[in-house]
């Protein structure tokens, strides 16, 4: 039986008028995990959802998101 994927949706906040350039930053650098991002309107500015194979490499990836020029903070939300 194949191991189900690890899916969550990270919720993120960015500097004034950097929502594109983040969501293609996340896009370009983590395309293999991050699945969707949407620029919303609202409390958070992006929702990105990520589909990795384990806890340790949802880490990876939510560290590395923050590291990205523009982004303040995210929060994370694991899907069952």
């Amino acid at each position: 039986m194949a191991q189900r994927p690890v899916v969550a949706f990270i919720l993120v906040n960015v500097e004034m008028g950097a929502e594109e350039e983040v969501r293609e930053a996340l896009l370009k650098k983590h395309g293999g995990h991050v699945t969707e991002a949407w620029i919303t309107y609202g409390e958070f500015d992006l929702v990105v959802k990520v589909e990795v194979v384990s806890m340790n490499d949802l880490e990876k990836v939510t560290t590395a998101i923050r590291t990205i020029s523009g982004v303040r903070r995210t929060v994370t939300l694991i899907a069952v």
